[in-house]
C-alpha cells in the first residue's frame, strides 16, 4: 500500500510540474497578445487620422456611403485548436450561433469560416453550418499571414459573391476572464465616417495628398480593415490563453488537494506499519522472556 501511494504521489506531483508550467507559458502569451493589441491601437490611429484626412478634403456629403441591402452574410468566427481553455469555444459558438440569426439572412446566403477545429465543431452543434476552417498560428509572429489570408477571402466575398455584410465573433478579455463580442467590419458604420470628418484636426493645418482621394481611401480601408481583424486575433488568443490559465489554476488547486490527500495517507500508513512493526517487536522480546 505505501509503495502504491509512494507511486501515486509522484505522478501527482509530475502532472503538477507539467500544469505550473502551462500557467506560466499562458501568462507569458497573455502579455504579447495585450501588448499586440496596445501596438496595434496605435497603429489604428494613425489610419484614423489618414481617413480623418481624406474625409475633410470631400466637399459635402460622403459619396462613397450608399445604403446597403444586407442579404448576404459573411461571418468569421475566432475559436482555438486546442484544449484545455474550459467554456472558450462553447462561449463563443452559441453567441455567434445566436447573433448570426438575429441578422434575419437566410442560411443559403450565410458563409461562415471558423478560425480553430473546436469552434469549427461548436458552430455545427449549434446548428450554424461552416464552410471552411483555418488553423490557428502557433505564434504572434504567425498571425499576420493568417489574417492577410482572411482580408483576401473577405474582398473576394464582396466582388465575387457580392457579400454585402461581414461581420467577425471573438471573445475578447475583460479583467481576468472574457465575454463574447461582434464586430461588424462591412458595411463600415456610417456614423463612424461623420464622427471622423466632424472630429477637430489636432494640428493647425491639414495634410495635403496627391493621390486620387477614391484610391487612397480604399487603400486605407483595407488597412482598416486588416487591423480590425488582426486586432480581434489577437484579443481571441489573448482570451484562450486566459481561459487555460483560468483551467490550468483550477488543476493546481485539484492536484493540491489531492497531494495533501495522497500524503496524509501515506503518513497513516506509514505510521499503521511502524506502530505494527514496533507491537511485533515486542511481541517477539516477550515472548523470549
Amino acid at each position: 500500500m505505501i509503495e502504491l501511494l509512494k507511486r501515486k504521489i509522484k505522478s501527482a506531483e509530475d502532472l503538477m510540474s507539467v500544469v505550473k508550467t502551462m500557467k506560466v507559458f499562458a501568462a507569458v502569451s497573455i502579455q504579447q497578445y495585450e501588448k499586440a493589441v496596445d501596438c496595434l491601437g496605435e497603429y489604428n490611429r494613425s489610419v484614423e487620422f489618414g481617413l480623418q484626412a481624406v474625409l475633410k478634403h470631400i466637399p459635402g456629403e460622403i459619396p462613397i456611403l450608399k445604403p446597403v441591402l444586407k442579404q448576404r452574410l459573411g461571418a468569421i468566427v475566432f475559436g482555438s485548436d486546442q484544449g484545455m481553455v474550459g467554456q472558450f469555444n462553447e462561449v463563443i459558438a452559441h453567441y455567434a450561433a445566436e447573433q448570426i440569426n438575429t441578422l434575419k439572412v437566410r442560411q443559403e446566403n450565410r458563409t461562415v469560416i471558423a478560425v480553430g477545429l473546436r469552434a469549427m465543431s461548436r458552430l455545427e452543434e449549434a446548428g450554424q453550418p461552416v464552410e471552411d476552417c483555418l488553423s490557428l498560428p502557433g505564434s504572434i509572429t504567425a498571425i499576420t499571414p493568417v489574417v492577410r489570408d482572411i482580408v483576401l477571402k473577405m474582398e473576394a466575398w464582396r466582388f465575387e459573391r457580392k457579400i454585402d455584410q461581414i461581420v467577425i465573433f471573438y471573445n475578447k478579455t475583460v479583467g481576468a476572464s472574457y465575454k463574447p463580442n461582434r464586430l461588424q467590419l462591412l458595411p463600415v458604420d456610417h456614423k463612424w465616417f461623420q464622427e471622423l470628418k466632424s472630429r477637430p484636426w489636432p494640428s493647425r493645418s491639414l495634410p495635403l495628398f496627391s493621390t486620387d482621394w477614391n484610391r487612397l481611401f480604399s487603400s486605407l480601408i483595407r488597412q482598416h480593415l486588416f487591423v480590425s481583424v488582426f486586432q480581434a486575433f489577437a484579443e481571441s488568443m489573448c482570451s484562450e490563453n486566459a481561459g487555460r490559465l483560468a483551467a490550468m489554476q483550477a488543476a493546481e488547486k485539484n492536484i493540491e488537494e489531492r497531494l495533501d490527500e495522497l500524503n496524509f495517507q501515506f503518513h497513516q500508513e506509514r505510521h499503521t506499519s511502524i506502530t505494527e512493526e514496533l507491537l511485533d517487536i515486542v511481541a517477539g522480546f516477550e515472548a523470549l522472556t
